[in-house]
């Protein structure tokens, strides 16, 4: 089974030293080059679209094992180290500024690889989309790396920022494993912790609530309006299913988004993925949509933090997600044998065999 899903981070400020970076872009270059050559430019991507194995990857290459960094540094390293033209793979985007390049390095993939650019680059945008406004977790997205192969294979790897908590969130995609872009995208996700609220679009509960949404929209703003005129208390919904206290209840929608209500009116949507990407259409609106048609329909979206398991092994500090063990020594035994295979120094082969060893050691 292809796992990809969520994690967890601390946030952890500063850069990594010069060294250890330069350390990181051979490392997980070797490492990378053996599984290509190995097994094919899929399945390296395949591999870093789980995220336990990609949190043991960023250990072995020397870098704090549940730190935020993970994500930036690791995906910057590989960004460095792999050639389109060499490996068969290229990185995309970035930390901050880099995500914005993200379109344009995928239309210079596209040319290099004869692939479709902007269905690449559709990909890259609705990903972000997704885990921005349909998952309401609080983290905000603030890094975006696309992965894709000569055979258009792709990966996303993305993390949101949540100052407040102290944590950071790590969204990955593979492009195989998904079917629709706005349910289970994420077949396979992990975190250290679950929070109590989170509205979740992509569930399969969401469904009934993602074609109410459309047909609200469907149907004219003044509708929308109306349903949201006078004073709405709790007892309105379905609070069984709602959380009793959360900044997402409040339905008050500006002139400004009753506007972009209204050309999204005038476009009159096919189904919530056209809904999700017309230009405007965010959070909010996703937000107040969901609770309207819960109020109007009946159709309740999820309120469930969408997270299945914990990369952290052994479940430690009783966590009720753990990976299974057989994932687990799978994963160690098959970055140990890339390990052994990559084309490294022997000082830096048993450093990074020391950093698995440490990986083992965490419970």
């Amino acid at each position: 089974m292809r796992r990809t899903g969520i994690a967890n981070l601390p946030l952890h400020g500063g850069h990594p030293p010069a060294w250890l970076m330069r350390r990181m872009i051979e490392l997980s270059g070797a490492i990378a080059e053996v599984i290509i050559e190995e097994y094919g430019t899929s399945e390296f991507i395949s591999r870093i679209s789980d995220p336990f194995w990609f949190q043991a990857f960023s250990c072995v290459i020397g870098f704090d094992w549940h730190s935020s960094g993970t994500t930036t540094t690791t995906c910057g390293a590989l960004k460095s180290a792999l050639d389109p033209e060499v490996h068969g793979i290229m990185v995309a985007g970035g930390k901050g500024r880099k995500s914005r390049r993200t379109p344009s390095e995928l239309q210079a993939a596209a040319e290099i690889f004869d692939l479709d650019g902007e269905g690449l680059v559709y990909a890259s945008r609705i990903s972000a989309r997704v885990d921005g406004n349909c998952i309401q977790d609080g983290f905000n997205l603030y890094q975006h790396t696309f992965l894709v192969d000569s055979d258009g294979e792709w990966a996303v790897v993305q993390q949101g920022l949540d100052p407040h908590g102290g944590y950071a969130r790590r969204y990955h995609w593979l492009g195989s494993g998904v079917v629709e872009y706005v349910e289970s995208p994420h077949s396979g996700i992990s975190s250290e912790r679950t929070l109590s609220e989170v509205l979740d679009m992509t569930s399969p509960i969401s469904r009934g609530a993602r074609e109410a949404s459309v047909d609200l929209v469907c149907d004219g703003p003044s509708h929308i309006r109306s349903y949201l005129t006078g004073q709405r208390t709790l007892f309105d919904f379905n609070v069984l299913d709602m959380p009793a206290h959360h900044e997402v209840l409040p339905v008050d929608l500006t002139e400004r988004d009753m506007a972009l209500l209204e050309r999204a009116y005038e476009i009159q949507p096919a189904d919530y993925e056209e809904l999700v990407m017309l230009s405007g259409f965010g959070a909010k609106k996703v937000r107040a949509l969901a609770l309207v048609a819960d109020l109007v329909h009946g159709e309740r979206a999820s309120w469930r933090d969408p997270v299945k398991y914990s990369y952290a092994h052994g479940g430690k500090d009783g966590y009720p997600y753990p990976v299974d063990r057989e994932t687990y020594d799978c994963t160690v035994e098959y970055l140990r044998s890339a390990v052994e295979d990559a084309k490294i120094e022997k000082k830096e082969r048993l450093k990074a065999l020391e950093s698995l060893e440490r990986f083992l050691s965490i419970d």
